[in-house]
C-alpha cells in the first residue's frame, strides 16, 4: 500500500467521524521511528504532526517478538492534558510479514462520556426501586395494581389460602383500586371470590388496625 492511498484512506476515515477522530500513519521503514509518522489527519486531537514518533503503546508492542504482534483494537488512551481516547491499532506488514507500517485511530470520546455519565445520573433508579408502569387507561391501571398483589403475596392465584387472598385484598384497597367503577366485580372474578368476600375481607382488615 503506497503512501497516497495511505492519505486517502485517513482523510477518508477522519471526515467521516468529525473532528475529534485523529488517524495517523506511521512509517517503519525509516532508519528511525523517532521520526515515523508521515501521515495524520487531525493532529490536534493529540498535537502530534508529520515528523513526530509513535505512542509508548506502539513502542512497548514493538519489543515483543514481530511474530507475536498483533493488532490492538477499542483500547482506551489519555492525553497528556486527561482526555480520553478510544484508540485501534493496526499494524502493517510486507510479503514476508515484517512490520513495516502502523495505522492508527485516536477517537476523543471525552464528551461523550461526561454526557453519558450526565444521562446516567437522570435515568438511573434508587437500588432495587421497581418501575412503575404508566397505565393508558383505567383498566390498564387496576390490572396493574392486581398483578402488584400477587406480586407482593409471592404466589400464584390458585395457590393462595385465605390470609393470602386477604393480604392480596388488603394492597388493593389500600392502593385505592376499589375507588374504580366496578373493579370488585373484576378483582373477583381475578381471585376465585365473590364480591361479598371482598367487603368481607376489607372490614376485617380495618377492624384489625
Amino acid at each position: 500500500m503506497n503512501l497516497a492511498t495511505i492519505e486517502q484512506i485517513a482523510l477518508a476515515l477522519a471526515v467521516q467521524f468529525g473532528s475529534q477522530c485523529e488517524v495517523v500513519y506511521h512509517d517503519l521503514t525509516q532508519s528511525s521511528i523517532d521520526q515515523s509518522i508521515q501521515v495524520i489527519v487531525n493532529g490536534h486531537v493529540t498535537g502530534r504532526q508529520i515528523g513526530d514518533g509513535p505512542s509508548q503503546v506502539v513502542i512497548d508492542t514493538l519489543k515483543h517478538l514481530k511474530s507475536s504482534i498483533t493488532d490492538h483494537l477499542g483500547y482506551r488512551t489519555v492525553t497528556k492534558d486527561g482526555r480520553t481516547l478510544k484508540s485501534s491499532t493496526v499494524f502493517l506488514r510486507d510479503e514476508d510479514q515484517n512490520i513495516i507500517g502502523i495505522f492508527g485511530i485516536n477517537f476523543d470520546i471525552t464528551q461523550i462520556l461526561q454526557v453519558d455519565k450526565a444521562i446516567q445520573s437522570i435515568v438511573q433508579s434508587e437500588p432495587g426501586e421497581a418501575q412503575e408502569k404508566i397505565p393508558q387507561n383505567i383498566n390498564q391501571l387496576l390490572d396493574n395494581l392486581i398483578e402488584k398483589s400477587v406480586e407482593l403475596v409471592g404466589k400464584p392465584v390458585s395457590e393462595m389460602k385465605k390470609e393470602d387472598k386477604m393480604k392480596a385484598i388488603d394492597f388493593l384497597n389500600d392502593r385505592g383500586a376499589f375507588l374504580v367503577t366496578k373493579s370488585a366485580d373484576r378483582v373477583a372474578q381475578h381471585f376465585g371470590i365473590s364480591k361479598y368476600t371482598i367487603y368481607n375481607y376489607t372490614n376485617v382488615n380495618k377492624h384489625q388496625e
